[in-house]
């Protein structure tokens, strides 16, 4: 599954039209169309999505020793975890 089938999915799951994600994140159906369609969402659009559909993004890099460096939709901030310390 890429992302575009992921946001196509979320938007089915929440029952908002593609067109109605592409206003609510200030797009217009027809550029929100393209960009699914060349699966070429940004992270910043990303996040947008995820804020217009009450729902929560997160980015992770997780590495075989347990070094996971992530970012979210919600604190919008890199974040390393190693070993049960956080830090930003």
């Amino acid at each position: 599954m890429n992302t575009s089938e992921m946001i196509t999915k979320l938007c089915e799951e929440k029952n908002v039209s593609l067109s109605e994600l592409a206003r609510r994140i200030g797009q217009t159906p027809q550029n929100l169309g393209k960009k699914l369609k060349r699966d070429t969402v940004t992270l910043d659009e990303l996040m947008q999505i995820a804020d217009a559909l009450d729902s929560k993004y997160i980015q992770s890099f997780i590495t075989k020793d347990g070094i996971q460096v992530s970012i979210d939709s919600v604190s919008k901030e890199c974040t390393v975890f190693k070993e049960d310390v956080c830090t930003n």
